[in-house]
Formats: C-alpha cells, sequence, structure tokens
C-alpha cells in the first residue's frame, strides 16, 4: 500500500485511494466546488470508535457527530458470563454536548457530555486516553499508538453524499481498568483498535461490518456503502489491501455462526458469536438499527493469493449489520 498523503483533498478533490499510514487531520474544508452550509450540516457525518478486550470482556465505545445531532454509547460484554454487564447510550445536541475533532490519532479530541455521562477520547504524548464516566459504566484506558502498525487510511467516493474517509488501526496495547454491576476488570493486557471517521454521506446508508485485532494479525471489512475502500489485513505488522467482502449470516438470527470472506481469497474466516449488542431507533425522520454480535473468529488468511494460509483461531472481534437513515 502506498504511504498515507497530507490532505484527504488534493487541488479540490478528494484523494480517493487506500493507503498506510497516519493522516493529520480529514478535512473537507477544501473541496472545490465546496457544498453549501445547509447540505453540509444534513450530511457530514463524524466518529470516533474503540473496540477493545481480553479474555474476560469486551468493551465498544462511540462518540457520533451526524451534523444536526449527536449520540455516544458505550458498552461491556461480559465474556465469562455472556452478558452485557454494561449498556448506555444517549443523544445529544453536536457542539454543545459533543465534538469530534479532525484529527484521527495524534491531537484526537472526541467528547460528549451529557446528563449523568461524560466520555471522552484524547490524545496525549503518543497515548490514547479512553475515559467514560456514566451510571452503568466507567472506563480509564490508555491506548499506546508508538509501537502500533501503519493504519489504514481509506478514502473514496459516496454514492448519493459525496466521499467518506477513515482512519483505522490495528491492535494497540491497553493499560487500565474498567468498572460495570459493581465489578472491576483489570484492561491490562487487552488489545484495542480505533475507527476515526468523516464523511459527507447520502442520508440513507447501510452496511456490514467485521473487525478483529490482536498482536499476530488483525483485519477490517466493510460490505455496503463505502464498497472495498477499508477492507484491509495486517499481517507480521504490515497492512495488506483485501477485495470485496462477503458477509454470510442469518439476519434473524445473529447470534448463530457468521462465514465472512474476501473475492481476493486472502480471509475466509467464521465467526462464533458469544452474545450481542442491539438498538432500534425509529424517531420518524431518523432511523438507526443494528446488531452488533461480539465473538472470536477462526479460519485462514494469506499474505496473497500464492500464500500459504495461516491458521486463525480464537480472534476476538465483532461483527454489525446497520441501517441509518440520518
Amino acid at each position: 500500500m502506498t504511504p498515507a498523503p497530507d490532505h484527504v483533498v488534493i487541488d479540490g478533490t478528494p484523494a480517493h485511494g487506500r493507503y498506510a499510514g497516519r493522516i493529520a487531520r480529514i478535512d473537507w474544508a477544501p473541496l472545490r466546488p465546496r457544498p453549501g452550509w445547509l447540505w453540509r450540516r444534513l450530511h457530514h457525518k463524524r466518529w470516533h470508535y474503540v473496540g477493545l478486550g481480553n479474555e474476560a470482556v469486551f468493551i465498544g465505545v462511540a462518540i457520533v457527530d451526524v451534523g444536526w445531532a449527536a449520540s455516544a454509547f458505550a458498552y461491556l460484554f461480559d465474556r465469562q458470563t455472556r452478558t452485557l454487564r454494561a449498556n448506555w447510550s444517549q443523544d445529544g445536541l453536536p457542539g454543545l454536548q459533543a465534538s469530534n475533532g479532525d484529527a484521527p490519532l495524534a491531537g484526537a479530541d472526541a467528547w460528549f457530555r451529557g446528563p449523568g455521562a461524560r466520555l471522552s477520547l484524547r490524545e496525549a504524548g503518543g497515548r490514547l486516553q479512553l475515559q467514560v464516566a456514566t451510571r452503568a459504566l466507567r472506563v480509564d484506558a490508555e491506548l499506546d499508538l508508538a509501537a502500533m502498525a501503519p493504519p489504514l487510511l481509506a478514502v473514496g467516493p459516496i454514492a448519493g453524499g459525496l466521499a467518506h474517509a477513515t482512519q483505522k488501526t490495528s491492535a494497540l496495547p491497553v493499560r487500565g481498568r474498567a468498572e460495570a454491576s459493581g465489578q472491576r476488570f483489570a484492561l491490562d493486557g487487552a488489545w484495542a483498535a480505533v475507527d476515526a471517521s468523516s464523511g459527507l454521506l447520502a442520508r440513507d446508508t447501510a452496511w456490514r461490518w467485521a473487525s478483529a485485532h490482536g498482536p499476530e494479525w488483525g483485519f477490517n471489512l466493510q460490505q455496503g456503502y463505502f464498497g472495498e475502500h477499508e477492507n484491509v489485513l495486517w499481517l507480521d505488522g504490515q497492512p495488506i489491501e483485501l477485495g470485496a467482502a462477503h458477509f454470510g449470516f442469518d439476519a434473524g438470527r445473529p447470534l448463530e455462526p457468521w462465514r465472512v470472506r474476501t473475492e481476493c481469497g486472502r480471509l475466509d474466516l467464521s465467526f462464533t458469536p458469544e452474545g450481542v449488542r442491539a438498538a432500534d431507533k425509529n424517531f420518524g425522520f431518523a432511523v438507526s438499527r443494528y446488531v452488533q454480535p461480539v465473538g472470536t473468529f477462526a479460519g485462514t488468511v494469506r499474505a496473497n493469493a500464492h500464500a500459504a494460509p495461516r491458521n486463525v483461531k480464537d480472534l476476538l472481534g465483532v461483527t454489525e449489520d446497520h441501517r441509518s437513515l440520518w
């Protein structure tokens, strides 16, 4: 993969492509012609998502700005009891109660403040500080950016919108702790992945997604509004482009096994769910429906079509089936 450019817009045009490496900011202001203020307000969507876990727990945290509204969620899934010990979410007003800065990693500053809730993801000294303080869940964790594999930067066109960009990491070492339902969980030894995304998207947006990361390998797959732009495998510390992804699952029974594979033949995995977080919001003018099972992947990955397969087993991660009318 080629090195990441300095900007997502070059000479007024989106720098479409898949790249390896960090970008300082995801800034659409240099687009020419630049969409009008109202269109940008309705179509500009930004979020920071962190998924982290170890043998005991999986934690998912997101701060989302959809232009005319904001939201956040945080959950803790207990892998030993296979229960959601915490499942919190809240809506708010962008700028007043939530913000997602343009910096995806270095300089990241995302936060949400609502009744009884304080969430933030901020970078300082090469580390991302993740803090969650709600009635249901408390998290105080540090994600180390120093030794991470080159992250993915993907930039691509959007049907019904304009363009989208995402910066995604593979496994980041974690230190910290969490508390839910009166029980404390040590997060030292956990691995985390960050998804920092910003796009001028269509009002009706749907996707299927899979993400799992560990010290040996990790991957990110998406089927839907962004095509194959963000499909990548990290192997031996290097990101490798993957082809179009296919998801085999029963939408009515998301706790049944899934199969995820790519047309290039470099990834073929089964996914065994341990539990699921789901949400179904319908405000009439806006809809968000999704399921996000937590579980483990097993199967094979390859560095290229002719390389010997490498066996994957018990790789912790998530899948997702999501549709938003926003």
